[in-house]
C-alpha cells in the first residue's frame, strides 16, 4: 500500500511539473494580422522546440492597452515606431540582451539607433514602409499626385479611409500643409473639420480588410500601407500606388519585449531567428513590406530593388516623416478630435 501511495504521489508530482516545464518552452507573440509567413513559425518551432502562441491586434492603440492591462500575456510584440517611444517612457519594455541576437548584425546601419530608441536598447526593426494611396486605374483616369483626390466628390462612395487615428488625422494634417506630428489645437481642428467634410463621400473606414476589397474592385481609392498596396497590386493588375506630393508617413514596425514577459529568452531567440537573412527574405516576400535586413535585400536582388512601392526613391522618403509619441495631455485632444470624425453623420 505504501508503495502504491508513493507511486501515486510521484506520478502526481510529475504531472504537476510537466505544465510548468512546458510553459517555459513557449513564446507568446502579439502581432498585426497576416504580418508573418506562417511557415516561418513552423520552421522556428521545428528548430528550437519552442511553441509559438499567436495573438493579433488591429491598431497600435489597442495593442498598447492590452499590453498594459494584461501583464505577462505577451513575450514579443510588433508595435509601430511612435508606440515604442511611448512604451519606453512608461517603462513597459525590457532591454534586449543582444548577446542572444547575433543576427542583429544584418540590420541596415541606417535603421539602427532610431529616434524612438536612440540607444537601441529595446527594439529591433522588423519591417518598414510608407503610407499612400492605392488606386484602381480603370476607375481613376487622372494622375494621383495629391491627397486632395481623396476629397474629390466624383469618387463619392468609392473611397476607403483608414480606421486609424494617427494615419487618417496625419494625412489630413499633411494635406493642409502641417506636420503629421502637429500638437497645435488650431491645426488639429482644421484637420478634423477636413475629415468630417470628407466623410459623406467615404465608403468605409478599414485597416486589414482594405487590400482585399481593393483587389475585388470595391472602390477607386484607398488610404493604405505600402505593403498592403503591393499585395493588392500583385493580385489585380489594374491597381497602382502613389505617395502624394505633400508627403506622408514613413514608418518602422520593430520587435519589442514587454517588461512583464514571462519568456524573455525565448522571445530573444525568435527575434534572432527573424533577423536571419533567409528568414527575413521569406517574410518580406510573403507580406511585401520593406525589409530592414541588408543581407535579405541582397538575396532578393532586382525584384526588390527595382520595385518603387517597396523600395521608394530617396526624394519620396525625404518628403515623409516619422510619427512621434503623443504626450498624455495631447493624446486626449487627438482622441476627442478622432471621436468627432468617427461620430460625424
Amino acid at each position: 500500500m505504501k508503495k502504491m501511495v508513493s507511486l501515486a504521489l510521484m506520478m502526481a508530482l510529475c504531472l504537476a511539473l510537466i505544465p510548468a516545464h512546458a510553459a517555459q518552452e513557449v513564446v507568446n507573440v502579439y502581432n498585426w494580422y497576416d504580418y508573418m509567413d506562417e511557415e516561418v513559425f513552423e520552421i522556428f518551432e521545428q528548430e528550437t522546440g519552442i511553441h509559438v502562441n499567436k495573438m493579433y491586434f488591429t491598431t497600435n492603440e489597442d495593442m498598447m492597452l492590452q499590453v498594459e492591462v494584461s501583464p505577462g500575456a505577451y513575450d514579443l510584440v510588433f508595435p509601430s515606431d511612435y508606440c515604442v517611444e511611448r512604451m519606453i517612457s512608461k517603462n513597459m519594455l525590457a532591454e534586449i540582451n543582444f548577446d542572444n541576437v547575433p543576427n542583429f548584425v544584418h540590420i541596415q546601419d541606417s535603421l539602427k539607433n532610431p529616434d524612438y530608441d536612440p540607444e537601441n536598447k529595446y527594439s529591433v526593426p522588423f519591417m518598414w514602409g510608407t503610407v499612400g494611396i492605392l488606386y484602381n486605374t480603370k476607375l481613376v483616369d487622372e494622375p494621383v499626385e495629391s491627397w486632395g483626390i481623396l476629397w474629390d466628390e466624383k469618387y463619392a462612395d468609392s473611397i476607403f479611409m483608414m480606421d486609424s487615428m494617427r494615419d487618417t488625422l496625419g494625412v489630413a494634417l499633411k494635406y493642409l500643409g502641417y506636420s503629421m506630428n502637429s500638437r497645435d489645437l488650431i491645426e488639429l481642428k482644421a484637420a478634423t473639420d477636413k475629415l468630417i467634410a470628407q466623410k459623406p463621400i467615404v465608403k468605409a473606414y478599414y485597416v486589414d480588410e482594405t487590400k482585399d476589397k481593393m483587389v475585388a474592385g470595391e472602390a477607386a481609392l484607398a488610404l493604405i500601407y505600402s505593403g498592403d498596396a503591393l499585395y493588392a497590386m500583385e493580385k489585380n493588375e489594374d491597381l497602382d500606388y502613389a505617395v502624394p506630393m505633400e508627403g506622408s508617413n514613413v514608418w518602422i514596425d520593430p520587435m519589442v519585449i514587454p517588461a512583464t514577459a514571462k519568456n524573455k529568452e525565448n522571445a530573444e531567440k525568435l527575434i534572432d531567428f527573424l533577423c536571419r537573412p533567409e528568414i527575413a527574405q521569406k517574410n518580406c516576400e510573403y507580406i511585401w513590406y520593406s525589409s530592414p535586413n541588408a543581407d535579405a535585400i541582397e538575396l532578393m536582388g532586382e525584384d526588390y530593388t527595382e520595385n518603387k512601392t517597396i523600395n521608394p526613391d530617396p526624394d519620396v522618403i525625404q518628403r515623409c516623416e516619422f510619427f512621434h509619441d503623443i504626450p498624455d495631455d495631447k493624446l486626449t485632444l487627438y482622441n476627442n478630435f478622432w471621436g468627432q470624425v468617427k461620430n460625424a453623420k
